[in-house]
């Protein structure tokens, strides 16, 4: 084998590697998740009292969104609020949990 049937061969090796890691198929689709991240972990911003990722002031403040794999933020468990009532995730910016 030549050296350039041998480069094609191995060029052809690689792009054929490299599609299978970037199609679709591999790729997990992902969502907004309000109210579920750890203060300072947020990936970004919904309103007052956050810029961007990282700005999050209190855990699990419900306008700080991380992107979370689809489906599955309102399945996320977390700790209740102080008076007992559930906490969840959501799709939409939440009113609870706001700094002060």
């Amino acid at each position: 084998m030549s050296n350039t049937m041998k480069t094609l061969a191995i060029a052809g090796a690689m792009a054929t590697a490299l599609a299978a890691h970037t199609t679709p198929a591999h790729a997990q689709a992902k969502e907004k998740c309000f109210g579920v991240s750890l203060a300072g972990q947020n990936d970004c911003a919904a309103g007052p009292g956050t810029t961007c990722a990282g700005t999050s002031k209190v855990d699990y403040q419900g306008n700080a969104w991380t992107l979370v794999d689809a489906g599955t933020c309102m399945q996320i468990e977390l700790p209740a609020m102080a008076d007992g009532t559930a906490r969840k995730g959501s799709l939409e910016e939440l009113s609870r949990d706001l700094p002060a």
